[in-house]
C-alpha cells in the first residue's frame, strides 16, 4: 500500500515506482529463499521468533477488529457531540497590567490611576517592567491554567472594566491589573478534534476489549498466585490511518 511506502516514493510516477517496488520484491523473495536453502526456516530460536511475531500479528489483528467500528466517521462525530455536550462552557479573559518591583510602587501606580482622565495603556508604558508595557500592558485573551495562579485568580475574580484594588503578588514582583473583557469560548470543531478523538476512542477500545477477553479466558497459575498484568499493549500504538470518505 501507498502509505507504507517511504515518503520520498510515495509522490513517485508509477512508471517509475513499480519497476522499483517489483526488485525489492524479487530481492526479499530471493533472501527467503536462501535461507531456507540453508535450513534456517528449521532453526529453533528463528522457529520462536516466527511464533513470536505470528502471535503479536494475531493480537494486533484482533484488537484492529475490535476497535474499528469506534473509529469510523459516524462513531467519532457521536463521541465529539457527546463530549462538546457534556463539557460546561469554557471562559476566556483578555486583562492588562503594570508589573512594579515593590508593594509600595504597586499602591503608588493604584492611586495615580484613579486620578479623574488617568490612562493605564500609558501609565504602564511609562511604569511597567513588564516588556510588554510598550503594548499598554496587554496581555490579550487567556484561559483558566495559562497563567500563574495568584495573577490568574484575582484577573478572574474582576469585571470589565475594573481594575485591582490591591496589589497583586507573583514570583514576577507586583502586579496592577485592568480586566478588559471577557467571553465565552466555543469548543474546538469536530475537524479540530479528529486525531485527538480517534487516538482516545483507539486507547478506549483496545483497553476495553483486553480487558473484555482476559476476562473471558481461564488463566492459571502453577504457584497459585494471581496472573500478573500483562505490559500494556498500547506502548508506542496509535490507530490506523484515517479512511477518509
Amino acid at each position: 500500500e501507498m502509505r507504507r511506502l517511504p515518503e520520498e516514493l510515495r509522490n513517485m510516477p508509477p512508471m517509475m515506482l513499480q519497476p522499483l517496488l517489483l526488485d525489492q520484491m524479487i530481492t526479499q523473495k530471493a533472501i527467503v529463499a536462501a535461507a531456507r536453502a540453508q535450513g534456517l526456516d528449521r532453526d529453533a530460536e528463528v522457529q520462536a521468533r516466527i511464533r513470536r511475531s505470528e502471535e503479536e500479528t494475531l493480537q494486533q489483528a484482533l484488537l484492529l477488529r475490535e476497535v474499528q467500528p469506534l473509529l469510523t466517521e459516524e462513531a467519532l462525530r457521536a463521541r465529539h457531540r457527546a463530549e462538546t455536550t457534556a463539557r460546561p462552557p469554557e471562559e476566556e479573559i483578555r486583562a492588562s497590567h503594570i508589573l512594579v518591583a515593590s508593594e509600595a510602587d504597586a499602591r503608588a501606580v493604584i492611586t495615580e490611576l484613579r486620578r479623574p482622565g488617568a490612562d493605564f495603556a500609558e501609565v504602564a508604558r511609562r511604569r511597567s517592567t513588564d516588556p510588554g508595557a510598550r503594548n499598554g500592558g496587554d496581555l490579550g485573551f487567556f484561559k483558566r491554567g495559562d497563567m500563574i495562579p495568584e495573577f490568574e485568580q484575582a484577573a478572574f475574580a474582576m469585571r470589565p472594566g475594573e481594575i485591582s484594588t490591591a496589589p497583586v503578588r507573583t514570583q514576577f514582583g507586583w502586579h496592577v491589573i485592568r480586566l478588559e473583557e471577557r467571553r465565552a469560548v466555543a469548543p474546538p470543531s469536530y475537524e479540530e478534534s479528529r486525531e485527538a478523538l480517534r487516538q482516545q476512542a483507539f486507547e478506549e477500545g483496545v483497553n476495553a476489549a483486553v480487558e473484555r477477553i482476559r476476562a473471558a479466558a481461564r488463566v492459571e497459575r502453577l504457584d497459585g498466585g494471581a496472573a500478573p498484568r500483562p505490559p500494556s499493549l498500547l506502548d508506542g500504538a496509535a490507530p490506523p490511518p484515517a479512511q477518509r470518505r
